[in-house]
């Protein structure tokens, strides 16, 4: 048997020689110096050779280690050469299946079904937050702790609410690397209440009737740019949100249908929104100005350039111009007053409400509704709602909110 003293002492010769260890291990010496420890076994009756490394890289004991393992896969019936041929290759798409790499490939195929806007703030989300952190790691070798700590170190900066959807992320890649077979478990899975809750914050609004009455007529007043009050005179009817209703497209508008059908920035979805007549009457107003003819493609579009939307603070800026600064209500407030106002004012039930705010609703399976639910509610639920709207413009009588009980 071999020992380090005579491994050591072997010096190469012109041709290859072989010195036999025990088992089927032997050291192979090279005429350049080189020492390779080989086995040799033989399966199905053909004699074979692996190797197993180079000394003194491979030490005596770790080749008998080895050794012992080839000798094993052989009972096993399979070759210790075809079994080290697929570890390597194992090894090398584990090494290229990078967290970055599965990442890229979900957010491809994602961006099919998402919004052009989450798409791209879903992957900047990627490449800024945990790119960096774990993007050359394996996907399959990124731990809980690992994880948690490239996301701390985003909530440490302030922004606790990208740690979350940061975590929210990286889950849905780790769940696609399990699904393509590249990954076994889900770290982000166990991060449930790692990292501390965002602070949360709701948008200002009104939601008492005797405070919209003045809002809606304020709105009415608007001496500025037509486009500009349009838009403000159509929040509080269709209460989408407002990055919706600035990059309102008129080919997505029938008019006649009194229908407005586009996909949800936030969800991806698609979403119909219902259009009482007096919403129609303000786009028909519109449309000689910035319909077919006059740029034709945003309903409200730029002051400076007609092909791009209105601006994202061109709402709110007009609302601090009436007197409604941010502390009293924003564009995204119309929201929260339809939602508040529907439902404990007019009665109608929570979940039409829901649909109509783009939220999602499931039935009682799980399963999320469709665009249609419930829509024929909805216009009856729209009509209404812009019938008491002008109601409370011109003077009628305000019914103070009354909470529900429960």
């Amino acid at each position: 048997m071999l020992t380090d003293t005579k491994l050591r002492s072997l010096k190469p010769r012109a041709n290859v020689y072989r010195i036999a260890d025990a088992n089927g291990l032997c050291i192979e010496v090279r005429p350049s110096g080189a020492k390779l420890w080989r086995y040799r076994y033989r399966l199905n009756g053909k004699a074979s050779m692996a190797t197993l490394g180079e000394y003194p890289l491979v030490p005596l004991v770790d080749a008998r280690e080895r050794r012992d393992a080839a000798r094993k896969t052989l009972a096993a019936g399979v070759s210790p050469v075809a079994a080290e041929q697929a570890r390597r290759t194992a090894q090398a798409e584990k090494a290229g299946n990078t967290f970055a790499v599965v990442a890229t490939e979900y957010l491809a195929q994602r961006v099919k079904s998402v919004s052009a806007s989450t798409g791209i703030r879903e992957r900047q989300l990627a490449e800024r937050d945990l790119f960096p952190a774990i993007g050359k790691m394996p996907v399959a070798e990124v731990t809980p702790s690992v994880l948690l700590a490239a996301l701390r170190k985003i909530a440490e900066r302030g922004a606790v609410e990208t740690a979350h959807r940061a975590r929210s992320l990286a889950s849905h890649v780790f769940r696609y690397a399990i699904q393509t077979e590249r990954a076994e478990r889900n770290p982000a899975a166990d991060l449930g209440g790692a990292i501390e809750s965002p602070q949360s914050s709701h948008f200002a609004s009104v939601t008492d009737p005797a405070q919209v009455a003045p809002l809606l007529r304020a709105l009415h007043a608007y001496q500025g740019s037509p486009i500009v009050g349009s838009a403000l005179k159509l929040s509080p009817l269709v209460f989408v949100r407002p990055g919706e209703l600035r990059t309102m497209r008129w080919a997505d508008v029938d008019l006649d249908a009194a229908e407005w059908r586009f996909t949800t920035s936030k969800t991806g979805t698609p979403h119909i929104v219902p259009l009482a007549t007096q919403a129609v009457e303000i786009l028909r107003a519109l449309q000689p100005l910035t319909g077919a003819g006059n740029a034709g493609v945003f309903v409200f579009p730029g002051m400076r350039d007609l092909r791009r939307p209105m601006s994202g603070g061109a709402i709110n800026a007009a609302l601090k111009i009436l007197g409604y600064g941010s502390e009293t209500i924003t564009a995204h407030g119309f929201r929260a007053m339809a939602r508040t106002i529907l439902d404990e004012v007019l009665g109608f039930r929570p979940d039409y409400i829901e649909h109509q705010l783009a939220h999602a609703v499931r039935d009682p399976l799980g399963r999320a509704y469709n665009r249609t639910a419930h829509l024929l509610e909805r216009r009856k639920m729209m009509q209404a709602w812009a019938d008491y709207l002008d109601g409370l413009r011109n003077g009628a009588s305000v019914v103070s909110i009354k909470r529900k009980a429960g």
